[in-house]
């Protein structure tokens, strides 16, 4: 068994030779943290490097090192192979003689036998070592940091790629949800601006063709800030439902949330001209044109169609309503109320306004009650609803305003309004205009006899007030 065994071993040294350089390469790696083959790459260049300058080396210690350099480069030494040396080449004897001392060491172990020859005599090795291992794992990790970018970089294209494409998508459906909103709106007022089109430009068909476009563009915008009201106003409510009697409070609440605040401090008066020509307007002015509200109107007779459209000059409309008295202040957190009875020779009420630098909130509504007198009268509220009683009257023909205070005798002329109201009928529902930018005008045909409460809303603005320009016209 035993001369099996020896046989075994002289049969297979190559075996036994590899296993032990595996071992060598293993343990040099865990120890250096690199590859022994990079470790030794390393120690030739630095003994190239810093031999005579930074080390000094014996001459027996150089002769080991070549020796050893010798061997990893070309196998254990073979005389047959080597260059003759010269009769005087003492050096070249001592080198090849130091060489042939290593006998048969494979090139793994030269290798590690220099690695361990060059850190034992030169103590600064391990620490250029240590350095170009820091150094290696830097670039490592900025290499890995250029990838993850890169990763990221493509990772983000393909998100922006991909918000692209859906925002694309939903910007194809909602265009199509706007057609058809646009499509059934078109179908129910086409006739409607058909007409208004051809009394504006009769036999014009290229300039009725515009009128429309423009009116049912204006329709279309219109019926989006009602819906928008109608939310707001639906989400109001639904709030308040728990605590009736804190319900104006939480809208006024909701309502500056949702509005900028605007400011203006200048004196305001009131328009005594109630009975006027209507003026001329531009025909390309748009007009939006307002449904009445059937579901608060139940019981009482139809009411038309309220038209409405802007139009520029607002400087020039501005001096013209200031010079005949339509002028007054809305102050911040307040409603005012100007309310116009029908008058016994027109059939219709048109009015103008506009504002200094801010918009402000504007609607009409039809209270179905005969007036005692046909003066224009003005009512200021904290709020949207009608106050008890008329702060400021004005008459028909020259304008009048008192306070109650310097006058005791007005607040007996004051009349009290009935603790049971008429009922009222919405013509126009109150939103913010941009009446700063531009003049905002509309008619509206009488439905009865009642009064027309033209109301100017600023219960949205907590500190800024609004300085108004109007006029009310009657005709026929």
């Amino acid at each position: 068994m035993a001369s099996k065994i020896d046989s075994n071993i002289k049969v297979n040294p190559e075996k036994v030779l590899l296993e032990t350089d595996q071992g060598i390469v293993d343990s040099e790696e865990r120890k250096w943290g690199m590859p022994l083959k990079e470790v030794y790459k390393h120690g030739v260049f630095f003994y190239k490097e810093k031999e005579g300058k930074a080390i000094h080396l014996s001459y027996e210690d150089r002769l080991k090192l070549v020796a050893y350099t010798q061997q990893t480069a070309h196998g254990p030494f073979d005389p047959n192979s080597v260059p003759p040396l010269g009769v005087l080449d003492v050096i070249g004897r001592d080198r090849h003689a130091a060489w042939q001392a290593l006998g048969q060491m494979s090139q793994i172990q030269a290798m590690a036998g220099f690695v361990h020859a060059l850190d034992r005599l030169c103590p600064l090795f391990k620490p250029y070592l240590e350095a170009i291992q820091k150094d290696k794992e830097q670039k490592m990790q900025q290499e890995l940091k250029r990838e993850e970018e890169e990763r990221s970089r493509i990772e983000l294209q393909n998100r922006v790629m991909l918000e692209k494409q859906k925002q694309q998508s939903n910007k194809i459906t909602e265009e199509q949800q706007v057609q058809r909103i646009k499509d059934a709106l078109n179908a129910q007022t086409y006739d409607q601006f058909l007409q208004y089109a051809q009394q504006q430009f009769p036999g014009n068909f290229d300039q009725q063709a515009i009128l429309i476009r423009q009116l049912q563009d204006q329709h279309y915008q219109q019926y989006i800030k009602q819906l928008a009201v109608d939310q707001r106003l639906a989400n109001s409510t639904i709030l308040n439902e728990s605590d009736d009697t804190e319900s104006e409070n939480v809208k006024k609440e909701e309502m500056v949330k949702d509005c900028n605040l605007n400011e203006t401090d200048i004196v305001a008066v009131v328009d005594n001209k109630s009975m006027q020509t209507l003026e001329k307007t531009d025909p390309n002015d748009y007009t939006e044109v307002y449904k009445e509200d059937e579901s608060e109107d139940d019981g009482l007779p139809a009411v038309e169609d309220a038209r409405m459209w802007t139009r520029d000059e607002i400087v020039q409309f501005k001096d013209s309503a200031r010079s005949s008295g339509g002028m007054l202040t809305v102050g911040h957190g307040e409603t005012v109320t100007i309310r116009v009875p029908t008058h016994h020779r027109a059939r219709c009420i048109c009015w103008e306004f506009a504002t200094d630098k801010y918009d402000i909130g504007f609607g009409l509504y039809f209270e179905w009650s005969k007036s005692p007198t046909s003066e224009v009268t003005v009512h200021v509220s904290e709020s949207d609803e009608e106050d008890e009683a008329e702060e400021e009257v004005y008459g028909e023909e020259e304008l009048t305003v008192q306070d109650s205070n310097s006058d005791p005798e007005l607040g007996s002329d004051r009349r009290v309004l009935s603790a049971v109201r008429p009922p009222v009928s919405l013509v126009v529902p109150v939103f913010r205009r941009d009446c700063h930018t531009e003049v905002y005008a509309g008619s509206h045909t009488y439905p009865g006899e009642g009064v027309y409460l033209l109301k100017f809303d600023n219960t949205y603005s907590l500190w800024r007030s609004k300085t108004l320009y109007y006029k009310v016209y009657y005709t026929q």
